[in-house]
């Protein structure tokens, strides 16, 4: 049988996995809802708070959609589509898939087929990685929150700036990966700064989306604000691409 990443039968063990989570969501929705009317909650509140999360909700998945859409390309579209609708973002996905196809000799994005060798290191390298905050969350968290909430009693300024400290470290991951090809420069290859364009369009725009935020009040543009920035710098790599590619 010839491997091919839009296989159906990928389609198929995707989907089961994609419906057991949809099964989990409408289990704690219906305990939900039940809670509520135990507490005696009106009904009209609770189908405002439900409109208003489903509402809110299209947000982060106009962006996992968007992801999908970006790694289809060569991984087909049930593979994203399982990862992103499970544990998964597209910074980490593509990092990860990127650095396996590396090491089997392919290239990401190159638009050449992966083979199904290929296809099943990528799946294990993104599925196995982001299983480590599955467990070390339960197992070191609550202890690093308890050894974090004594530092703020003890010096809250230290504390805070010990919290950003690890917010900027974990940002710096995937801001090293935007700049790891920019030396090309230097060879007179200007390839390697347009990621860095599109970061900075990006990031132009979450800027300009927390100023209208500001001078407006309108806090909906907030939940979009991450899709479209993300629309906007990928929309901004194809001039890019043919300016500087």
């Amino acid at each position: 049988m010839e491997f091919h990443v839009n296989h159906p039968i990928i389609f198929l063990f995707s989907g089961i996995l994609v419906a057991a989570v949809l099964v989990q969501s409408v289990w704690f929705l219906v305990r939900a809802l039940r809670r509520a009317k135990e507490l005696g909650m009106a009904g009209d509140r609770i189908k405002k708070l439900i409109i208003s999360a489903a509402t809110f909700t299209v947000a982060p998945a106009v962006a996992i959609v968007i992801s999908v859409m970006t790694l289809s390309k060569d991984l087909g579209v049930a593979l994203p589509w399982l990862r992103l609708s499970v544990v998964g973002s597209l910074s980490y996905e593509t990092i990860a898939a990127t650095n396996a196809v590396r090491e089997t000799g392919g290239s990401f994005g190159s638009g050449i087929p992966l083979t199904a060798s290929q296809f099943v290191t990528v799946a294990l390298v993104m599925t196995l990685s982001i299983m480590v905050g599955i467990w070390l969350v339960p197992s070191v968290a609550k202890k690093m929150q308890k050894g974090m909430i004594n530092m703020e009693k003890r010096d809250k300024k230290w504390s805070e700036l010990f919290t950003a400290a690890m917010f900027i470290g974990m940002i710096s991951a995937f801001v090293g990966f935007v700049f790891c090809n920019v030396s090309t420069v230097a060879t007179g290859d200007f390839s390697g700064i347009i990621p860095v364009l599109v970061m900075a369009v990006s990031a132009v725009v979450m800027v300009l989306s927390g100023v209208l935020v500001k001078a407006t009040g309108w806090r909906w543009v907030s939940e979009y604000a991450l899709p479209v920035s993300l629309i906007a710098g990928m929309a901004s790599a194809i001039p890019f691409t043919m300016w500087l590619g």
